[in-house]
């Protein structure tokens, strides 16, 4: 099992009906990790919760 399997996967309540076009985050200690929910098999970006929240910041100001 890899270490992305092991996280826990959430998608914005926002989501499409279907849930199969968003993006989908996992929140851990010093990292946030995004995926495209389409294609899980791709290694998930991963950034510092302060730029996490800088991003969700902008982008609810949009």
């Amino acid at each position: 099992m890899s270490t992305t399997e092991r996280l826990r996967w959430f998608k914005s309540s926002y989501s499409a009906g279907e849930g199969d076009n968003c993006v989908e985050v996992a929140v851990r200690p010093g990292a946030v990790h995004v995926r495209d929910s389409k294609d899980k098999g791709i290694r998930p970006l991963v950034v510092t919760p302060s730029a996490w929240a800088a991003f969700t910041t902008l982008a609810a100001s949009s």
